[in-house]
């Protein structure tokens, strides 16, 4: 859909990126503050914890038009995918077991996992609700977000039926977080270039770079829970194997060292022996590596894209802030 399609389809003004994201949380504040009575408890309690608002704030970035203006319509699908990235972690929290996120307690932590598994079920069905409740939404097909939930439930359920997985490979574990973590945002990336009034070839274009940039959060992540403290990432760390959950940085280590890969298989492997193993060869180092591709890749597409200079700088933020570089 082209800038000329949506000022035939719309008459509406544009704003700026400060105000645009200032709505962005009203309207998640109020989905959650202002829920159904019977949830309403439970929905508070995540609002008290909210993240960066990183999809959002992609959403919005890539919405910029050349005149630094962002459609109206950019705001509801900014909350929805913020929303569906929230169910995702009620959810994560429920299988992984967890007491923390984002330095609060969990909700399956605080009131069981029945009311949590319910609540993530919930905010689904609202994000849906609100991405379909846009104005001339027929403009805006393309943008499928049940099947970017789609990709989403098939990343985590690709992890689910992997875990334990000594043999799992490097290729098939950059499948399984393209879905579960690095689908949320090429549909960031993808929503705000189409509309920007994008042609097929930009949003193509944006698209890549939010699976690249998501793939790029989850590797970096995976060298955090290496490297951080539970107070630093107000997160479990140190939890990915002892889930069932095998990273690129121990698969590394599987590969090198071939007495370890069996001892492993014989389940005789231990938190300290899986540290050791990942300085040993390094695992860290190519994590990084790979991550270091996937910035060149969007650094490469950035470079590509007609940009202003504004535009430019905040994704190449976004790109920073993926690989923990600002």
């Amino acid at each position: 859909m082209t800038n000329n399609n949506l000022n035939k389809s719309e008459n509406t003004e544009g704003m700026k990126y400060d105000e645009a994201l200032l709505l962005v949380r009203s309207e998640m504040d109020r989905t959650l503050s202002k829920s159904p009575l019977i949830i309403r408890e439970y929905t508070k309690h995540l609002a008290a914890s909210q993240g960066k608002f990183i999809r959002a704030v992609s959403v919005l970035i890539c919405a910029e038009d050349k005149e630094g203006f962002i459609h109206p319509n950019a705001i509801k699908i900014a909350a929805a995918i913020e929303l569906l990235h929230l169910a995702t972690l009620v959810h994560d929290d429920i299988i992984d077991n967890a007491d923390l996120r984002r330095g609060e307690v969990t909700l399956q932590k605080k009131y069981g996992k029945r009311t949590a598994v319910i609540c993530g079920d919930y905010l689904l069905s609202v994000a849906l609700t609100m991405a379909a409740s846009i104005p001339n939404k027929q403009d805006y097909l393309s943008i499928d977000m049940p099947d970017y939930v789609g990709k989403v439930c098939l990343g985590e359920l690709n992890q689910h039926v992997n875990n334990g997985n000594i043999n799992l490979s490097f290729y098939q574990y950059l499948k399984i977080i393209s879905g579960k973590t690095a689908a949320l945002f090429e549909a960031s990336f993808f929503a705000g270039a189409i509309f920007s009034g994008s042609n097929e070839v930009e949003a193509k274009k944006y698209r890549n770079l939010g699976n690249y940039i998501g793939m790029i959060f989850q590797l970096t992540d995976d060298c955090i829970d290496f490297e951080n403290t539970v107070e630093d990432a107000n997160k479990p760390v140190q939890s990915d194997f002892e889930q069932g959950v095998i990273t690129l940085p121990l698969i590394h280590a599987l590969k090198k060292l071939k007495d370890f890969k069996e001892k492993a298989l014989n389940g005789g492997i231990n938190r300290a022996e899986i540290n050791e193993a990942v300085e040993k060869t390094g695992g860290l180092s190519f994590t990084r590596m790979v991550v270091k591709k996937y910035f060149n890749k969007s650094m490469r597409i950035i470079n590509e894209l007609d940009l202003t200079d504004h535009k430019k700088e905040m994704l190449i933020s976004i790109l920073n802030k993926a690989s923990r570089l600002a």
